[in-house]
């Protein structure tokens, strides 16, 4: 293995998805030396097969809605179909564009890029293309990537993973989504817009059940409307190929054919065979173990992102990726407060929350100290105008601050960098009540929210 001794660099990081290069730009800017190991393309899942293609494949979706649905707007427009080799024209077109940005931008902080497939192979050193690079500090970020079941294969074929789904060829006639999570809901909103007869089976008792029950609900009662159909509570038992298609059998018999069974049930660490765990480096379940500040038990080896125990959202990782590089930099650092990230489920309609849920908030205050409100988009004029029904609630912990906004509506996820303050700067109502907001706008609803909260509700009922 070549060894360049010459060469130490304060930084080294091994993987260039979101929480890996948010380290090497910020610890760039800061003067530390940085080299960013990547195999693949800079940008990682979140650019090429996550976040970006998922949300242009969305707004396809919903541009084909909005010519079905146009007459009732009184606008003459036809829908004749989905090209599907035009849609990801589209999204490609989205994606390399912010590539060839991002590219630009690690050149221009003269952060050291080595493209290929590196190991750590001590606490300061990763081994990449028969090279070894020597560094003060190591960063893993080496990310996620689809999770299956025991005895379930992804084959590519019949039997997809969310990677296969984004450069499907065709729209399928029909399609098992297995999991109501956040990959799952998105892929069986876009799907359903496109055409295709969507089925969701979700173990547990709600879509997306990390979100609070309420807005849960909400999406089931709108995935209804839309003809989407799912299957909660029951586990998965097996899947088959039939003659044209695939059959899931469920725990209790019951069965559900389809042309393709979409596998998604989450994502998994990237991490076995990295030399993490001969470096010394505290697994769990192929997860890498830190503290607060990212610190892996190696007192030389962080580790950021999805290869983390945390929430898997690229802001996670920006923000895990941003603290460690200014952490090595010698500035103060926060810990993250992870109830303070916010959340979006880009289905239609959106599903945004930040803080904690009211199940969660009275087990932590008690069920007498917690008060919750709704505020029904029907009583704002801009929700009105979009056509989009759904809900704001608030949780309050009783004559103190809100710990907790919940929404659920189109363009919800952009009402929520307002409810990510509200929450962060522990604001009590009737202080967001004081604060104007422009009308009409779906930001009005959140105001009205807080109007009704502090006991003045203007455009609602008491």
């Amino acid at each position: 293995m070549a060894n360049d001794a010459s060469t130490v660099f304060d930084l080294v990081i091994l993987g260039g998805g979101s929480g890996g290069y948010a380290a090497a730009l910020r610890g760039a800017q800061l003067g530390l030396d940085v080299a960013l190991i990547e195999k693949d393309k800079v940008g990682g899942t979140c650019l090429h097969r996550g976040c970006i293609p998922t949300k242009a494949l969305l707004h396809a979706g919903e541009i084909a809605d909005q010519a079905r649905e146009s007459e009732q707007f009184g606008v003459k427009a036809s829908f004749e179909g989905i090209d599907i080799a035009g849609v990801h024209k589209y999204k490609d077109g989205v994606i390399a564009g912010l590539y060839k940005g991002l590219q630009g931008l690690v050149a221009s902080r003269k952060v050291t890029y080595i493209e290929g497939e590196g190991r750590l192979s001590s606490p300061t050193s990763v081994d990449v293309n028969g090279r070894r690079v020597q560094g003060r500090h190591v960063l893993l970020a080496t990310g996620s990537v689809p999770k299956s079941l025991p005895g379930l294969e992804i084959d590519g074929n019949r039997i997809i993973s969310s990677d296969h789904a984004l450069v499907l060829d065709r729209v399928p006639k029909s399609a098992i989504i297995l999991g109501g999570g956040v990959i799952g809901v998105e892929f069986a909103s876009a799907w359903k817009s496109f055409g295709t007869d969507v089925t969701i089976v979700e173990g547990l008792k709600h879509l997306v059940p990390v979100e609070d029950e309420n807005s849960s609900k909400l999406l089931e009662r709108a995935f209804r409307k839309r003809g989407i159909k799912f299957n909660l509570g029951t586990f998965f038992e097996k899947a088959e190929y039939t003659q044209d298609g695939v059959k899931v059998t469920l725990a209790d018999g019951k069965e559900f054919e389809a042309e393709i069974l979409l596998v998604a049930i989450g994502r998994g660490p990237v991490s076995q065979g990295l030399g993490y765990e001969e470096a010394g480096v505290a697994m769990d379940r192929g997860y890498v173990l830190v503290d607060e500040y990212m610190r892996t038990n190696v007192p030389t080896v962080s580790a950021v992102g999805d290869l983390v125990p945390t929430l898997q959202l690229a802001h996670v990782g920006f923000a895990e990726g941003i603290l460690v590089a200014e952490r090595l930099a010698g500035l103060k650092t926060v810990p993250i407060d992870y109830d303070g990230v916010p959340r979006v489920t880009y289905c239609h309609p959106e599903v945004a929350s930040v803080g904690i849920t009211e199940a969660k908030a009275k087990e932590i205050y008690g069920a007498d100290k917690v008060v919750a409100l709704k505020y029904n988009l029907a009583g704002n004029g801009r929700s009105k105008i979009l056509n989009t029904a759904g809900e704001i609630k608030l949780v309050q912990v009783k004559d103190g601050a809100v710990v907790g906004v919940h929404m659920v509506g189109d363009r919800m996820g952009e009402q929520v960098g307002e409810a990510q303050l509200i929450y962060n700067w522990e604001a009590l109502p009737a202080e967001v009540a004081q604060l104007i907001h422009a009308h009409p706008t779906q930001s009005e609803a959140l105001g009205e929210a807080h109007l009704a909260l502090a006991g003045k509700p203007l455009h609602s009922h008491d």
